[in-house]
């Protein structure tokens, strides 16, 4: 095998390969304008393999089965996106000191079980699954008595193994509070943090493709945030349908600011810009 040594960009026709063949496995659109970004990627993955030409790169993946490491690891080079726990702190806020609170108050009156499913969806390495979970700990009342599931769903597997790992970085746990870290965490080393089994217990995790139909019950909430905007108006049309068939009658949708689905929601009650209601029937 030779060494890698290629240096120039992906020409037009090659990126445009690359993208079709994305597009077609994934649904996810490579605009022409991630021409830099794309070449250096490959360019990392191509050189882990010794491999220095685009167009033998790209006869590799084709072969590939979506299962392969390589396929894996491709995939995360090019839709890799920064994460931490308790990003966005405004929906946090609403998550714990509204949504939780009614939950808990419905099912006082009789007017739901002490259920709760909860749909990270394209969760990448967990990070949005676990602060999740810190919330319903820190807030839900006798939480051992009731049955809370929140499944993290992604296209990655090799980001769907650290969520398992569920230890994260100092910078990740930045946005924790001091008394959260103290309950639901536990200190590795200087750099790392665990989630303890308080959190992991309610936590699963599995490879899905949110172009396909997701097989599991009815979820009460689903978050899907910063990852519609990575696909087209056909494929967000797909992926809208298969979360709106996941949500039960009367579930929350919670977006992120710029999704661009809004033309999807017309049917869905709008209570934030990024927070939206299932219709009860």
């Amino acid at each position: 095998m030779t060494t890698a040594s290629i240096t120039r960009q992906v020409t037009d026709e090659e990126l445009g390969r690359y993208a079709e063949f994305v597009y077609e496995r994934t649904g996810i659109r490579i605009s022409p304008q991630k021409k830099t970004l794309l070449s250096n990627r490959l360019r990392r993955r191509m050189k882990a393999l010794g491999i220095d030409d685009y167009d033998a790169y790209y006869d590799l993946l084709v072969r590939l089965g979506v299962n392969d490491p390589e396929w894996d690891a491709f995939l995360q080079e090019i839709t890799t996106h920064e994460t931490y726990l308790f990003r966005d702190p405004n929906q946090w806020e609403w998550f714990s000191k509204v949504y939780l609170p009614d939950v808990q108050s419905r099912a006082r009156r009789g007017e739901r079980k002490k259920v709760l499913r909860i749909w990270s969806a394209a969760c990448s390495t967990g990070d949005e699954v676990y602060t999740i979970a810190c919330c319903i700990a820190d807030r839900v009342a006798n939480h051992s008595q009731w049955d809370i599931e929140i499944l993290g769903t992604d296209i990655g597997v090799g980001a769907l193994e650290e969520a398992k790992r569920a230890r994260f970085s100092k910078r990740a746990m930045n946005q924790v509070s001091e008394s959260m870290r103290r309950r639901f965490f536990q200190q590795v080393d200087d750099e790392t943090w665990e989630a303890k089994p308080v959190l992991r217990d309610w936590t699963r995790f599995r490879q899905h493709n949110l172009m396909e139909p997701l097989r599991a019950r009815p979820m009460d909430l689903i978050f899907v945030k910063n990852v519609l905007i990575y696909f087209d108006p056909e494929s967000k049309k797909t992926v809208f349908r298969n979360i709106d068939k996941a949500l039960a009658r009367d579930g929350l949708l919670v977006t992120g600011p710029a999704e661009g689905i809004s033309e999807l929601l017309k049917q869905y009650e709008r209570i934030q810009p990024w927070l939206h209601r299932k219709p009860a029937k």
